[in-house]
């Protein structure tokens, strides 16, 4: 008798002590949704030192038990483009369901300085790439300077390097990626007088480091030469001499009224093994520094045949005109200028399109910085329904966190819900979650987001950011995780 009781027993007592276990955090009864298994169901989530330990439709114990029913639990968005990393811009990335934002498009003219600088006062996970425009300055003589990404025009951006420039860009690249870099970003369009055997050799030593290419690519005009497709190619032909993966930032913005024929090109290099992604923001306007060399001559043709008046001063609302154009294009002063040169209509096709994943290129002056995510949520999940919601979870969640794997092994335990992985949580309820930034308001946070966990620390507790708390930690790129591991 005892040979069968026994082992029953003991399976019992063993289910008794895992239901009683005692987690830092329960989240109960709401709806979790992982898009890498395609859970879609009522469950209760126990956290414990950072990660998700049990996923049960049973009951669990926690310190402390937040009631989800009603609300989705997901995994937290990851923003792959995000230049705003100050805490006013921390704090709507974290109300607009964001875990982890990265700076990769362009990264850090220092990347030490930038790791250093947030240590233990960030609120949701961050990392860098290696920029290849700071280093460009920083050969040329005329280094960056402090907090700004971009050079201004002059040599960095007007002049060809020589072979043995190209070296030494080449140097401080790779003391960057040493020094944490998650991969080499690159402003084509900000640099235009890199040559194409420039932009090849940063592929090469991408491919040396194990590391991607982030890039703005050299144009968005549909005329070639200098046509978005053109550009597209351009990198895509990179990656296939290379072999490095590439990343082309914000198709949208980057392709204009070509973006469906420049996604046409992505899938034709996948579907003959190229590790080529992109990403887009969900708004017709985009935003960058007028005195950068976006706006060189011929700018209007590259973008779209557009106007001055389509050029827009996000802090007062100036619709500028040539001569006000002219004065602050030539200034010293960086400004940033919202650029009305897309259509909704485009924006609607490319946002659906499956190999197209979301990141915002936030900045604060540009609404994309606070509303992004929530943005796809409310619009294109239950308005427009061209999206279903697992579908929009997988594009903010799980292919950021697949891109970002190639830099970090860190990133598989992220963009998931599954036992194991990180606790980077969203809550939130899918039948109010919205945007509120404006083009007037650009810095109004989202609503809808209920809680979110980093790390499975609360950094918003029923729909505000709670103070004091900095959970954020560094995503680091594969030669400084081999030096931490010496």
């Amino acid at each position: 008798m005892c040979k069968l009781i026994c082992p029953l027993f003991v399976l019992a007592l063993a289910t008794t002590l895992l239901s009683a276990q005692q987690y830092d955090l329960v989240l109960e009864g709401g709806r979790v949704m992982d898009p890498e298994t395609g859970l879609d169901a009522v469950r209760n989530v126990g956290i414990r030192e950072g990660r998700i330990l049990r996923i049960s439709s049973e009951a669990l114990s926690g310190r402390r038990v937040i009631h989800a029913s009603g609300l989705v639990v997901a995994p937290g968005f990851i923003d792959l483009h995000q230049h705003g990393q100050d805490m006013e811009s921390q704090r709507v990335k974290a109300l607009d369901g964001v875990t982890t934002a990265l700076e990769l498009e362009i990264g850090a003219a220092d990347v030490a300085q930038f790791l250093k600088a947030k240590e233990g006062h960030s609120l949701i996970h961050y990392g860098t790439s290696a920029s290849h425009p700071a280093a460009r300055a920083l050969i040329f003589g005329i280094p960056l300077p402090a907090g700004e990404i971009l050079p201004q025009n002059g040599p960095p951006t007007d002049q060809p390097a020589t072979p043995e420039q190209i070296v030494r860009i080449e140097e401080r690249l790779r003391s960057e990626l040493d020094a944490g870099g998650l991969a080499i970003g690159m402003g084509i369009q900000y640099t235009p007088a890199a040559s194409r055997l420039e932009v090849i050799e940063m592929f090469r030593l991408a491919a040396e480091r194990h590391v991607p290419v982030y890039t703005h690519v050299r144009s968005s005009s549909r005329v070639d030469p200098g046509s978005a497709i053109e550009s597209v190619s351009e990198v895509i032909g990179a990656s296939a001499i290379s072999g490095a993966p590439l990343h082309i930032v914000h198709i949208n913005s980057s392709c204009l009224r070509d973006a469906l024929e420049c996604l046409s090109l992505i899938e034709g290099a996948r579907a003959r093994g190229l590790d080529v992604t992109t990403e887009a923001y969900p708004y017709i306007a985009g935003m960058t520094f007028i005195n950068s060399a976006l706006f060189n001559p011929g700018w209007q043709e590259k973008e779209g045949d557009i106007s001055y008046s389509d050029l827009v001063l996000p802090d007062t609302g100036e619709h500028l005109t040539k001569k006000r154009f002219e004065e602050l294009h030539n200034s010293s002063t960086p400004r940033t200028v919202l650029i009305f040169s897309n259509s909704q209509q485009v924006i609607d096709k490319v946002i659906p399109h499956p190999l197209v994943m979301i990141a915002s290129d936030g900045l604060p002056g540009h609404p994309r910085n606070a509303g992004t995510f929530c943005r796809v949520l409310a619009q294109y999940v239950r308005e427009k329904g061209t999206i279903t919601l697992m579908d929009a979870l997988r594009k903010m969640s799980l292919l950021p966190a697949e891109v970002l794997g190639r830099s970090t092994p860190a990133a598989r335990d992220k963009g998931r819900i599954q036992e194991g992985a990180d606790a980077d949580i969203v809550v939130f309820d899918a039948t109010t979650v919205s945007d509120r930034a404006s083009f007037q308001k650009p810095m109004q946070p989202s609503i809808g987001v209920h809680y979110l966990l980093v790390s499975g620390t609360v950094v918003v507790n029923e729909g505000r950011i709670v103070d004091n708390v900095f959970p954020g930690r560094a995503l680091l790129g594969p030669m400084k995780r081999a030096a931490l591991h010496e």
